[in-house]
């Protein structure tokens, strides 16, 4: 019998490339050269996307409402609500 895929709620390592870290990506977003700024905002927009998708879906998994999410956010339930929404499905 084959055993069934299991689904992670708590992440616990996320990195698309190796050689860097969050710390690297802070660093380079404070950089002189705007190319590498921008370059590590965007990453770091990413990163926090992702994260956000994770934990809401944490939250809901452990029952809480939309409202609740959406005010530790600081963001409407409307907001939060059509963002997420439609993982849950």
């Amino acid at each position: 019998m084959l055993t069934e895929p299991k689904c992670q709620h708590n992440l616990t390592y996320m990195h698309d490339e190796p050689e860097t870290s969050e710390q690297d990506l802070a660093g380079a977003a404070a950089s002189d050269d705007p190319a590498t700024g921008l370059a590590a905002v965007r990453a770091l927009r990413t990163l926090a996307d992702r994260l956000e998708e994770v934990q809401v879906s944490n939250a809901r998994s452990k029952g809480w409402s939309w409202q609740a999410i959406a005010e530790i956010l600081q963001i409407s339930r409307q907001a939060v609500h059509q963002k997420h929404s439609q993982r849950e499905a």
